[in-house]
């Protein structure tokens, strides 16, 4: 405060002509003093009689107090005479809101900025199970409660709540008998705690109680407690008589917030320079000889060789929350001072005017200034913008201690961490320490909480089909995409593959070589056939119908391609319907050929009628009833429920399926079963004429065929069935191709061969 003071007395352009002072009052950590010495810095003869200005000081602002506790006894006094009070404490909303202490201005940054950094740090290492150690009291309290609320909203956990007082371990400045209990009693907590981290709310004297308490403890046990410590606001070290910092070892790497700071030129050499005149001598030389443990007088030049726990040579964050204190009300004066008209003509040389205190508040309320280490500042909300530092706090066996910036949370709560600078506890098992409640979850898992226990305290379960969670601790796991699938790890989403049944691919290619292969033999069938059309093995079976029956299996193989590439509306449509009305007129022929050869046999006994049935006319009509049927059924599903391209993305894992839907499964089994009733017509009546006596009698090929026909589609249904993707269309195209040359094989190719080979053979018909 005198520096800051002597800094705007000697600044000519801020209050020129204009000399401030100063009066400095030690309230001893003592609510009494604290008021008594509020009413003698207004009243001049000590006569303090509140509400009555009998003989009052002009007192333009009061700084103070240490803390809220104090500030709020001052406030009760000040707001009387609405005398401004500038309070470099940290405004704990514990029993009051701001609203009270409406001439109260708070130079250290908003509480909440505080429990903010605090989650923050606790974020940035994920520390989600932390013990908290708080005074007893409605500030303990307090911060408690509002850290508690912020810990569920950011899902953090309290290991442990202990609520401490100082008359728990002293009474009238000696130990109590119970404190070495209670003190035990805590170690217990600290130690079997897998909590790492300890977020400590107590004012000096029952911090400083329960540090000392500790180390005897560790000392008698021989334990120790290795945790990371988040101190209180504006902490510092305390030290015993000859200098022995108190808890060195067990706050060696705790964590700390000050007030921001800048390096504001001209302290250091304030400090080498000060002197002890009358004025200061009550409050220096005191501390002079209590940091010296000397008793001569005074002397200047020890001041810059004091260790930092003694003396520090920088500007703590308490003394530059004064220095912004002191300077916000001179430019209130100096904004007062050149508000008035005269004095804007003569900015050299002010006059003074009568100022009175609660003139001040219409200026201070809207401050904006830069201090003098060219940091800008103003009051937002009564509070002023500034934020707080982060400090790492290394210790020496020389007891001696570094503050160690590492980070800084700014009045807009923006945070930042210099991990690097930080210097851990040696005492931890590992850098930088866990401090959860179970292991975390891995990269593929989620968690579930177990039941009874709190939020932090959790199962892993690996996520499930087609889920994923590419973070640690996930609180649950995502779907993929439809057109993606999940990696081996659940860790990420994968784009699926799109499959079908492509010309390119090598089943397909073997597939279309097999159909073409067998279209290129059943061309050679029909060329054999029609170059021998008068022969006799030709006439007597039925030589239009084995045309047709020829050009129907010509055209089952070709129907294999429709069946081969990507699905489209036409495609689907047509392959299906195609293939079973083609087949249908494959069977049906056959079925024709084969009453045909009963009827033959029917009609070689003398007197049978059924000689008159033996024309084209029966054969063909058989051929297309049946054929109609099978027509009809296509029709009805064409117009029920058509097939249509369809994209499957579930039955396998990784692949995108273009199929064809068959819109109506019924019709599709219909037209299979219509095309199996046909072939079991053909084989019972092939089989029972398959001993007739007739040198070109079929039958018995007709047997084989229709035998190989139905038993490749019998199995083909539970192969259908249990296949996916686009091996359902290989395995249909394998039944196709499979029975189609069943049919071709058992009838015709023993006639190529008799024709080609053995033409001796084909030299008459068998008799009538």
């Amino acid at each position: 405060m005198i520096f800051a003071i002597n800094e705007i007395n000697n600044n000519p352009r801020l209050l020129p002509n204009i000399t401030l002072g100063f009066h400095i009052f030690d309230n001893l950590y003592n609510s009494r003093t604290t008021y008594e010495a509020t009413l003698d810095l207004l009243f001049k003869q000590k006569n303090n009689i509140p509400n009555y200005k009998c003989g009052r000081k002009d007192v333009f602002s009061v700084t103070g107090g240490l803390t809220s506790e104090y500030s709020m006894q001052m406030a009760s006094i000040l707001s009387n005479f609405k005398i401004p009070q500038i309070t470099f404490d940290s405004f704990e909303a514990t029993v009051s809101d701001k609203s009270d202490f409406p001439f109260s201005y708070w130079t250290a940054p908003r509480e909440t900025i505080h429990h903010v950094g605090i989650i923050q740090l606790l974020l940035h290492f994920r520390w989600t199970w932390v013990g908290l150690i708080v005074s007893d009291d409605d500030a303990g309290e307090s911060f408690a409660q509002k850290l508690s609320s912020l810990f569920i909203h950011n899902n953090i956990c309290i290991a442990f709540l202990i609520r401490e007082i100082v008359t728990h371990f002293l009474l009238n400045n000696y130990w109590k008998p119970e404190c070495t209990e209670r003190i035990m009693e805590l170690m217990q907590i600290l130690i079997s705690s897998n909590a790492s981290v300890i977020i400590l709310k107590a004012d000096a004297l029952l911090s400083n109680s329960l540090t000392y308490l500790m180390e005897i403890n560790e000392i008698k046990k021989n334990t120790n407690v290795g945790k990371v410590w988040i101190m209180p606001l504006q902490w510092y070290f305390s030290t015993f008589l000859k200098g022995e910092l108190i808890g060195r070892n067990i706050f060696f790497g705790a964590f700390s917030f000050s007030v921001h700071t800048d390096t504001v030129p001209g302290f250091h050499d304030f400090l080498l320079n000060v002197k002890f005149d009358k004025t200061l001598s009550m409050f220096l030389c005191f501390f002079w000889r209590l940091a010296l443990l000397r008793c001569e007088n005074c002397r200047e030049e020890y001041l810059e060789d004091l260790p930092a726990k003694v003396f520090e040579m920088d500007m703590s964050g308490e003394s530059y929350s004064i220095y912004n204190g002191v300077y916000a009300v001179a430019h209130a004066l100096h904004a007062i001072y050149f508000s008035r008209p005269k004095a804007m003509l003569h900015k050299v040389n002010v006059e003074p005017v009568n100022v009175h205190p609660w003139q001040l508040h219409a200026f201070l309320e809207n401050i904006h200034f830069n201090n003098g280490a060219a940091q800008e500042f103003f009051f937002e909300k009564k509070d002023l913008s500034i934020g707080y530092d982060i400090i790492n706090w290394v210790t020496f066996p020389n007891e001696t201690y570094l503050k160690v910036l590492v980070g800084r949370v700014s009045s807009s709560q923006n945070f930042s961490i210099i991990k690097d600078a930080i210097v851990w506890n040696t005492r931890l098992k590992q850098v930088p320490p866990h401090s959860i409640c179970v292991e975390s979850c891995h990269i593929g898992q989620s968690k579930i909480v177990q039941e009874g226990k709190p939020l932090c305290c959790y199962d892993c379960t690996a996520c499930s089909e087609n889920m994923i969670s590419n973070e640690k601790d996930a609180t649950h796991c995502v779907k993929c995409p439809g057109d993606h699938y999940p990696n081996e790890n659940h860790d990420h989403c994968i784009p699926k593959v799109i499959s079908f049944l492509s010309y390119q691919e090598p089943l397909g290619i073997v597939l279309v070589s097999v159909a073409l292969s067998f279209t290129v033999i059943t061309c050679f069938v029909i060329q054999t056939f029609l170059k021998n059309w008068n022969t006799p093995i030709v006439k007597a079976n039925n030589q239009n119908l084995s045309c047709v029956l020829l050009i129907a299996i010509l055209l089952c193989y070709l129907s294999c391609l429709l069946f081969i590439g990507k699905p489209g509306k036409l495609s689907c449509l047509l392959r299906q319907m195609t293939f079973g009305i083609i087949f249908s007129v494959a069977v049906s022929c056959v079925l024709a050929k084969t009453i045909l050869v009963v009827l033959a046999f029917l009609a070689t006994k003398p007197g049978n009628r059924i000689r008159t049935w033996l024309g084209q006319k029966v054969a063909t009509s058989i051929a297309f009833f049946c054929s109609l049927q099978q027509v009809c059924i296509c029709i009805a599903w064409l117009l029920s429920s058509p097939p249509f391209p369809d994209v499957d993305m579930h039955s396998q894992t990784g692949k995108i399926i273009l199929e064809c839907n068959e819109g109506s499964i019924t019709m599709f089994y219909c037209v299979l079963g219509y095309m199996g009733f046909l072939a079991m017509i053909s084989f019972t009546v092939a089989f029972l004429a398959r001993k007739l006596p007739d040198t070109f009698n079929e039958a018995k090929f007709i047997t084989f065929s229709m035998l190989v026909f139905c038993s490749v589609w019998i199995s083909f249904i539970p192969g259908y069935l249990s296949t996916k993707g686009k091996y359902i269309v290989a395995v249909e195209l394998f039944a196709i191709l499979a029975s189609n040359t069943g049919l071709l094989a058992c009838i015709f190719l023993p006639k190529c061969y008799i024709i080609i080979f053995r033409a001796d053979f084909n030299t008459k018909m068998p008799s009538s």
